[in-house]
C-alpha cells in the first residue's frame, strides 16, 4: 500500500484530501506544520508527499528542499499562491507538480496516481547500460555518472535523460515531454519542463551540455556521427 504524507495547516483540506486519498486505498499520515512534516519525513517511508506552501514553523519551500535533498520521492506543491514567482520558485526546488487552491478532487486524484505510476514503472526498467559521451545511465542501478562521477538526478530527471539520450537527434517540443513524462500535461505549466532541464544540466555539469536548445522548437541530443 503506498504511503502519502500531506502537509496542511487547513485542517477542513487536510482531513479532506486525508479522507479522499484512504477512500482511493491509499495510507495517509497527516502534519499542519513544516516540523511535524520532516519528523514524520525522517521516521517513515514515503512514495508521495503533497505539501502545502504556506505551513507554520517551516514554509513548504524549506520542507521541499530537504526532502529533494535526502530522497526523490515526488513532491506536490498545494497552494493559494499561484503567481508566476512562486510556480517558478516551487519548480527551481524540483516539485513534481504545483496544484493551486480551489483544485478539482477528481483532476487532483488522476495527478496522483498518475505520479505514482510513473514512479511504479521507473523501478520495473530492464537492466541495461547507455553511454553518450561522457555521461554513463545504468538502468539497474538507476546510477547515473558524469565524467566517471556519480550524479544524484531525482526520477524525473531520471527519465529525461534517459529520454534524449535513447532519442538522440529527435527534437522534443514542451508539450512533447510534458505528455510523455507528467502523464496530464492539461494541467501541468510548460515552465516546469524548462526547470527540470535546468537543473538536469546544471548536475551534469559540462556534461550537461549535450542537452541542446533548439530555439523555439523544444529541446534534443545531438545525433552523433557514425
Amino acid at each position: 500500500m503506498k504511503n502519502i504524507l500531506i502537509v496542511e495547516d487547513e485542517p477542513e483540506i487536510r482531513e479532506l484530501l486525508g479522507n479522499y486519498l484512504q477512500h482511493d486505498g491509499y495510507q495517509v499520515r497527516l502534519a499542519e506544520d513544516g516540523v511535524a512534516a520532516l519528523s514524520l519525513f525522517s521516521k517513515e517511508t514515503f512514495d508521495l508527499v503533497i505539501l502545502d506552501i504556506m505551513i507554520p514553523k517551516i514554509d513548504g519551500y524549506g520542507v521541499c528542499e530537504v526532502i529533494k535533498k535526502q530522497s526523490d520521492v515526488p513532491v506536490i506543491f498545494l497552494s493559494a499562491l499561484g503567481d508566476e514567482m512562486s510556480l517558478i520558485k516551487g519548480y527551481d526546488l524540483m516539485a513534481d507538480d504545483y496544484v493551486t487552491k480551489p483544485f478539482s478532487m477528481p483532476v487532483f486524484l488522476r495527478k496522483v496516481h498518475a505520479l505514482l505510476r510513473r514512479n511504479d514503472s521507473s523501478s520495473t526498467r530492464v537492466p541495461s547500460c547507455l553511454i553518450y559521451e561522457d555521461i554513463s545511465m545504468n538502468f539497474d542501478t538507476m546510477e547515473v555518472r558524469s565524467h566517471g562521477i556519480k550524479v544524484d538526478l531525482t526520477a524525473r530527471e531520471f527519465d529525461l535523460l534517459a529520454l534524449f539520450l535513447k532519442n538522440p537527434g529527435r527534437v522534443y517540443t514542451r508539450e512533447m515531454l510534458l505528455d510523455l513524462l507528467w502523464d496530464y500535461n492539461a494541467f501541468v505549466d510548460e515552465r516546469i519542463v524548462d526547470s527540470h532541464i535546468k537543473n538536469l544540466r546544471h548536475k551534469l555539469g559540462d556534461a550537461g551540455n549535450v542537452i541542446e536548445t533548439v530555439r523555439g522548437r523544444g529541446y534534443k541530443v545531438a545525433k552523433k556521427d557514425p
